[in-house]
């Protein structure tokens, strides 16, 4: 009974903001590029997307953190395309090319209800922030046709405050991966000049709407704010004051995961600081810092 309550209300609130949402593609200002072109009748900006949703691929998926995956799996949904852009994207080939098959919003909530069928803990939407009128009004059919578990926002960070607040009652899960926290390097390597501010109003907001992590009696995610933070080589202060800012302005019981998983993918390889792997060291120091700002709740924990 909980869980349809839960439903319905999401409907009322979709079938308020939706219209909203939409109109946003009209002069298309999704993400803080605002592009301004409108996106309804066909017409593209940095992202590459018209009015239309592409998918990648979609799979209950067992390597995200443990409390999103459960026992049956995240139900990831990877939309190609990205406002991001950065040129060490280990997906690229979704990311910067495209690669994926067009979906009308009926099938996508096939999609999203199938991912429930098979057991997944929730519908884990990776790189969403430009297609999310498409995603919400999918939600909505997917919702009046059964679905409840928790709908995971993964995005980039790179978010407008504005646009999220529309996603209030919606989202369950925000899971920003926090890049960058240097001007300079996000010119260099997303060709962003305002990430840094951007990311934080992001991340105060989706904070303000669902708090904390909170955990079922299992151990899964039903609800709050995961941050992601992949450490990159030879940038020190970068990951430093990432962490500091979530632990001083969001929260020092934030779950934090930073990852050292970095690769030189893409055109990576042709920029002589990201063209290794990160060292055991500058891991362990990122490490030590979450721990100096009090952040011991996360998947680096574990």
């Amino acid at each position: 009974m909980e869980g349809t309550c839960a439903s319905r209300q999401k409907r009322d609130v979709i079938k308020q903001r939706l219209p909203e949402l939409k109109e946003i593609l009209r002069c298309c200002r999704l993400c803080p590029r605002e592009c301004g072109i409108n996106r309804l009748i066909g017409e593209t900006g940095f992202c590459a997307t018209p009015n239309a949703v592409r998918i990648a691929s979609w799979h209950p998926h067992f390597g995200e953190e443990d409390v999103l995956v459960g026992t049956g799996g995240s139900g990831t949904i990877f939309f190609a395309h990205c406002n991001l852009g950065c040129i060490f994207c280990q997906n690229y080939s979704i990311s910067h090319n495209g690669l994926g098959m067009e979906m009308t919003v009926d099938k996508l909530a096939e999609v999203m209800l199938s991912l429930q069928k098979n057991g997944c803990s929730n519908i884990n939407l990776v790189t969403p922030t430009h297609v999310v009128p498409a995603i919400v009004e999918a939600l909505s059919i997917a919702l009046e046709q059964g679905l409840t578990v928790p709908v995971v926002y993964n995005c980039g960070g790179y978010e407008s405050p504005s646009v999220l607040a529309l996603l209030e009652g919606v989202v369950d899960i925000y899971m920003p991966d926090i890049k960058f926290s240097k001007d300079f390097l996000s010119i260099e390597y997303a060709g962003i000049s305002d990430y840094w501010e951007q990311a934080k109003r992001s991340v105060e907001e989706m904070y303000r709407q669902v708090g904390g992590l909170v955990v079922n009696s299992d151990g899964v995610a039903v609800k709050g704010l995961l941050v992601r933070h992949l450490v990159l080589p030879n940038c020190p202060e970068n990951t430093r004051q990432v962490l500091q800012f979530i632990a001083q302005e969001i929260s020092t019981n934030t779950y934090i995961n930073i990852m050292d998983q970095y690769r030189p993918c893409y055109r990576a390889h042709s920029i002589p600081l990201l063209a290794r792997q990160i060292t055991p060291e500058e891991f362990a120091q990122a490490l030590s810092w979450a721990r100096e700002y009090g952040l011991t709740r996360g998947g680096h924990e574990q």
